[in-house]
């Protein structure tokens, strides 16, 4: 088997190619970097989350997590601030600076995967939003980490109307 015909090679390098158009408009732009972005969309749409729930809503690893939001802060769009005696544990909380650069940033991400996916016709776009559903219910049926068969990931929840 070549391995361009492998589903889940021609998934991932799909799914990178489309993140790359839109890491050229936020990176370029807005000088955030992959990780920065998800940790901002995050704290948007929260207000606040602590360490543990970043890393349970993001795929990010918690270095990954903690060097992100270390830039963010110095860049005065995020807070962090560590929760009681735990010094591992902190809440990150979006700033005013943070929420406008982001709302600024979200419009022309937004519209350039809007281009992409307008590119698609009807039929096929609607068939790859159900597609995409149906994969992530799929790999939550079959995933069992407490008894080692895959392992924990992030869920995109319900998609509302």
């Amino acid at each position: 088997m070549r391995i361009e015909a492998f589903f889940p090679y021609r998934l991932a390098v799909v799914a990178e190619a489309f993140s790359r158009q839109l890491v050229a408009v936020y990176g370029r732009e807005y000088g955030l970097s992959r990780e920065e972005w998800r940790l901002l969309f995050l704290l948007e749409d929260a207000g606040s989350l602590d360490s543990l729930q970043l890393a349970q809503r993001t795929s990010l690893d918690k270095v990954q997590v903690s060097r992100a939001a270390s830039r963010l802060e110095e860049k005065a769009l995020i807070t962090r601030t560590v929760l009681g005696s735990d010094r591992r544990l902190r809440n990150y909380a979006i700033t005013e600076a943070g929420r406008d650069l982001f709302r600024r940033a979200f419009d022309q991400v937004g519209a350039r995967a809007e281009e992409i996916l307008e590119a698609m016709p009807a039929r096929d776009r609607a068939a790859l939003e159900r597609g995409v559903a149906a994969l992530d219910r799929a790999i939550a049926r079959v995933t069992e980490p407490e008894t080692g068969h895959g392992t924990a990931f992030p869920r995109p929840g319900p998609i509302e109307d």
